[in-house]
Formats: structure tokens, C-alpha cells, sequence
């Protein structure tokens, strides 16, 4: 038996949510809105928020501010089951916070990182990890950090028995390097949107890109929004149709997907039935404010898929 079920590093932070905002106030002008929410953000966060709800028990590791947003983070985990042993707090930086003005065409953001300039690979101990089931890795920036990523996946696989999933995201350099391929023998769980695949692969179709890349890793994970997800896993290519729900707030919905398909792959599902869980957790989530609030608890899931069978 292990400590955790998964191991999770990366940003966490405040969410200040502002919708409805179709024009800023201009100098010396104050407008009045209808509503501010505070949420805990963050990508690697959410997901850890996510596998709680669902019942795993995750470690997170991450940097927060003594401060009261670092305290609501710490009561937001502990109330999902995620173990907070690994989350430190400092007297020198603030908890981050991300502000969202959001509408019906757009959102547009403000942050401060605060905590999360602490937060890395550099700062994870094989000690801490060799405690988990499984490592969930985020936070990789292309060519800016790669080597960093590939020799810290070689040490996981070496030292550890940990299962990984990474969360390969969006390159901000926008150079879409072919030497990602390098890390993907050390990933159990791949995780990308279509617009990745593509840019990546140097594919025609989404298709081809998870073939490309399941050939190199454990499973190729495709999130596709509204088309749904596909995956493939040992030259076999698997599909799972979105569920349409009225979108409320997108934010967080790569992140409950990840969430869900974690889920069912660590309590032993078919491929099939991880994205089918991956697609449920990300339809439910942007149902509401928030990149958690309206994530599913387990019997919600269950409830869930059962209803919409067939």
C-alpha cells in the first residue's frame, strides 16, 4: 500500500472570476458588476482537486503565501483529501493570483505568480515519490525546459515504481520541437488538445498524431472539446463522444478531463470507460464558475454516465 494515489506538482493559486465584462472602465471611471467569485486555480491544483472529489487521495506539492488566500487553499484541499504535507507556505511572496474578466466571446486575465516562481522539479524529492502510485507531470515549456523534464522522467523511471501522466500543454515559443518524442518512453499517460497534437505530429489529422505518439508512450490522450476524445493504446485507436452540457465557464476543463481519465486508470478501467470518465468530468465542470465547482464527486459520475448510456 501507498501513501498517496498520486503525486501532483505544479501551480496553484487564487481565481478571481469577473464575468459579464464587456469593456474595461476607463481612467478614472468605476463600474459596477454583477458578481465576483473566488475560486482555487491553477492546473495542476484542479486536477488534484478533482481526483480528491473522486475519491483518490493525492499529495500536492506546490508554494503558497501565509496569507489568507493561502489559508482558503489549504481548507479548499484538505475538504477533497488532498493531502497538503508536501504544500509550502512562505512569509516572502504572496499567494498567486490569476484575475479572469470574462464574457460571451472572450476572457482576459491578470496574474500575479507569487508562490508558483517556487514551484518545480528541482524542488521534488524521489523520497516523497517512491511514496505515491502515480506522478501527474505539468509545467513543461519546450525547448525552454526540456532537457530539465527528460533527464527528471528517466530518474522517475529508474528509481521510482510510480505510473506517469503528463499534461504536455501549449508550447509558448510556439517552435513545437520534435524532440518532445525523447519523453515519451517514460510516460504512461499522455495528455494533449487537438491544436497540440497537430502542431506537434506535423500530422494531417488528430487520428494520426495519437497513433504517432501511442506508438512511443502507454496511452495518447486526445481532448477535443465538443468532438469528444480519442486515445491509442498498443496500436489500437479507441473513441469517446462528448456530452453536451450548456457551457458556463470553460476554465479547468482540460484539467477535469485529465482528472477523470486518471481516475479510470487507476482503479483498472478499459480505455474506453477513461475517457468516457474524462469526458463526463470535463462536461460537468464548465457547467459553473469556477475550474472545480461543479467537478463531479464519484456517485454524480456514476449517476452521470448511467443516464446518458447508449
Amino acid at each position: 500500500m501507498k501513501q498517496w494515489d498520486v503525486y501532483v506538482f505544479g501551480d496553484v493559486n487564487i481565481d478571481l472570476v469577473i464575468p459579464g465584462v464587456e469593456r474595461f472602465p476607463a481612467p478614472g471611471q468605476e463600474d459596477v458588476v454583477e458578481t465576483m467569485e473566488t475560486f482555487v486555480g491553477g492546473g495542476a491544483a484542479l486536477f488534484a482537486l478533482g481526483l480528491g472529489k473522486l475519491g483518490l487521495h493525492p499529495v500536492f506539492q506546490g508554494c503558497i503565501g501565509k496569507d489568507f488566500y493561502g489559508e482558503f487553499i489549504k481548507k479548499e484541499f484538505q475538504a477533497k483529501n488532498i493531502d497538503c504535507a508536501l504544500l509550502e507556505q512562505r512569509e516572502d511572496r504572496n499567494t498567486g493570483i490569476s484575475i479572469s474578466f470574462t464574457n460571451e466571446k472572450d476572457r482576459s486575465f491578470l496574474t500575479y505568480r507569487g508562490g508558483n516562481d517556487f514551484s518545480g522539479l528541482s524542488r521534488v524529492r524521489m523520497e516523497d515519490v517512491k511514496k505515491a502510485r502515480h506522478f501527474h507531470v505539468t509545467g513543461y515549456e519546450g525547448q525552454r525546459n526540456h532537457e530539465e523534464y527528460l533527464q527528471f522522467l528517466k530518474k522517475l523511471k529508474e528509481e521510482t515504481s510510480v505510473t506517469v501522466s503528463f499534461d504536455l500543454g501549449w508550447d509558448p515559443q510556439e517552435e513545437w520541437s520534435q524532440k518532445i518524442y525523447e519523453l515519451f518512453p517514460y510516460i504512461d499517460v499522455l495528455f494533449m488538445n487537438e491544436t497540440e497534437a497537430l502542431h506537434y505530429s506535423r500530422k494531417e489529422s488528430v487520428e494520426e498524431a495519437a497513433e504517432e505518439f501511442g506508438s512511443r508512450c502507454g496511452i495518447a490522450a486526445v481532448k477535443m472539446g465538443k468532438e469528444g476524445s480519442l486515445a491509442v493504446k498498443e496500436k489500437k485507436l479507441y473513441r469517446a463522444a462528448a456530452f453536451p452540457v450548456v457551457s458556463v465557464d470553460t476554465t479547468g476543463a482540460g484539467d477535469s478531463f485529465n482528472a477523470g481519465f486518471i481516475y479510470g486508470f487507476l482503479t483498472g478501467r478499459e480505455v474506453t470507460d477513461c475517457l468516457r470518465y474524462g469526458n463526463a468530468c470535463g462536461a460537468l465542470n464548465v457547467t459553473a464558475l469556477g475550474g472545480n465547482t461543479a467537478f463531479p464527486n464519484k456517485a454524480e459520475l456514476e449517476r452521470f454516465l448511467e443516464t446518458r448510456k447508449g
